[in-house]
């Protein structure tokens, strides 16, 4: 096994050098070029780049590149994090069994839309690739779904060492304050220009180290809002840093005149990575000037209908109806109550959840529809508020055919199922509206405070899934997370 990854890797690097080789006969440049498209549209891009961004915001020669590569790796090797996939050699595999339990293990984490992804990923590779990993970060892109540019880079680069950088939220702010870029960092030209630079810098020999070092550094000390500068490795080469000093010196008149320091021009207008005349320096910001912040659109609002249908004579127990959301869109597969979009006004509200529930699990009596009130919740770009309601199938002939999308659990079968956050919500307002319980009262709110502060059984289980030096047994699957 270990002959046969030795082999794979250097077969990867092979076929990175080998396109190295290919372009040692470009026009040479002390620049990096972000890589560009084929043809002449991309060649135009390229030209157009180049010339609306200031010699300011590059390093200026190859030895700025190598001190900021060794300063760089030299805090790395004496602060890197103690984090789970550094403690073994990194591996890279993308087993099915493994990506069956995904959503379970994540559940209540927000990263639904990934684990689908990498569930289709590992099949992809056990299915059509033959259990070959792609080892670069164009094959990588290019023939897993969901896996991106960074992601691809990432992979590349500490698994099978390409040279080839990667850029994150954490690299955007380093490279950001780095070379004081103040322009939108999400704008197609900034964001190539990111690209080039990280390409420029990633060491040929620690590719994969120097690109974690990077956002380790972001992650650790050029922080959004408090950025640890005095202890920063490659502060002497960060032109925001320069900055901050310059209008210090500015604005307390010790000295006359402007401080002898490197600046671009920014009155001219013309350099596309400055930020706008419009948008002035703040002293109280320091560094974190930089990179600009991007103005976030709120979340749109939106009314749901959602019931918890029970049976309470079923066989083996009292069992809840999930049903499986659409494959695209928000929350795309999970499961959850059955749920109807409605209008904030209430109108119609019950009408058309009980015609929700009549599809899923047959008649069921509409007077027993009880409202239980409301949850509120903000998913990145929507806050759902969900109309929460209530019906118990008592003394009826149980529900025992179910169609395609549906499923009958208890609840603890529910506790543990793939679930979204908000579901879970639901369930304790339901809950809180049963015999035995005090809806409201001082000792159920502190009780549902500390539930929140214990880590969920998805958290659990991922915190096992990352401890490689405890052997633990993978956790059964229940029928909602197949």
């Amino acid at each position: 096994m270990k002959k046969s990854r030795a082999a794979m890797r250097s077969c990867c690097r092979k076929q990175a050098s080998s396109k190295e080789g290919r372009k040692k006969h470009a026009p040479s440049s002390s620049q990096a070029k972000p890589s560009a498209p084929d043809g002449l549209a991309g060649r135009l891009e390229e030209v157009v780049l180049q010339a609306s961004v200031s010699p300011y915001h590059l390093f200026r020669d190859t030895a700025e590149v190598t001190v900021f590569r060794e300063s760089l790796l030299s805090w790395y090797n004496r602060e890197k994090r103690d984090l789970p996939w550094r403690r073994q050699k990194v591996r890279w595999t993308w087993t099915g069994g493994r990506m069956l339990e995904v959503n379970q293990l994540w559940a209540g984490l927000g990263y639904y839309s990934r684990g689908r992804r990498l569930q289709e990923g590992a099949r992809k590779v056990v299915e059509e690739l033959g259990g070959h990993m792609p080892c670069t970060a164009d094959t990588l892109q290019r023939l897993l779904p969901g896996v991106g540019r960074y992601t691809a880079g990432a992979i590349a680069s500490i698994a099978f060492g390409q040279i080839t950088g990667v850029v994150d939220g954490n690299v955007v702010r380093v490279l950001c304050r780095v070379r004081a870029i103040g322009a939108d960092p999400s704008s197609t030209l900034v964001s190539q220009q990111l690209w080039s630079l990280a390409q420029q810098l990633v060491d040929p020999a620690r590719p994969g180290d120097f690109n974690q070092a990077a956002m380790e550094l972001g992650a650790t000390v050029c922080t959004p809002q408090h950025p640890l500068c005095s202890q920063c490795p490659v502060q002497s080469l960060c032109r925001a840093r320069q900055r901050v000093e310059r209008e210090q010196l500015l604005a307390s008149q010790s000295l006359p005149g402007s401080p002898d320091m490197e600046e671009c021009a920014p009155n001219t207008g013309q350099c596309q990575l400055c930020a706008p005349p419009t948008e002035p320096w703040d002293l109280t910001l320091g560094v974190a000037n930089f990179p600009k912040k991007v103005s976030r659109r709120p979340p749109r609002e939106e009314c749901s209908a959602t019931c918890v249908l029970e049976q309470l004579g079923a066989h083996g127990g009292a069992r809840i109806l999930l049903v499986q959301r659409p494959n695209s869109g928000l929350l795309a597969g999970l499961w959850e109550f059955p749920s109807v979009a409605v209008e904030p006004s209430g109108q119609c509200q019950r009408k058309a959840l009980l015609q929700e529930l009549q599809s899923w699990a047959g008649p069921v009596p509409a007077t027993r529809l009880r409202h239980l009130g409301q949850v509120v919740h903000t998913f990145s770009h929507i806050k759902l508020t969900y109309q929460v309601f209530g019906l118990a199938l008592e003394g009826q002939t149980p529900v025992t055919i179910t169609p395609p999308g549906a499923r009958w659990l208890t609840r603890e079968e529910f506790r543990t199922a793939a679930v979204s956050t908000a579901m879970k919500k639901v369930f304790r307002v339901y809950e809180g509206q049963q015999p035995g319980t005090c809806k409201g009262s001082k000792r159920s709110q502190v009780s549902i405070s500390s539930r929140r502060k214990k880590p969920s059984p998805g958290q659990q289980l991922l915190d096992n899934f990352f401890r490689p030096l405890i052997c633990t047994d993978p956790p059964s699957l229940n029928s909602v997370a197949q």
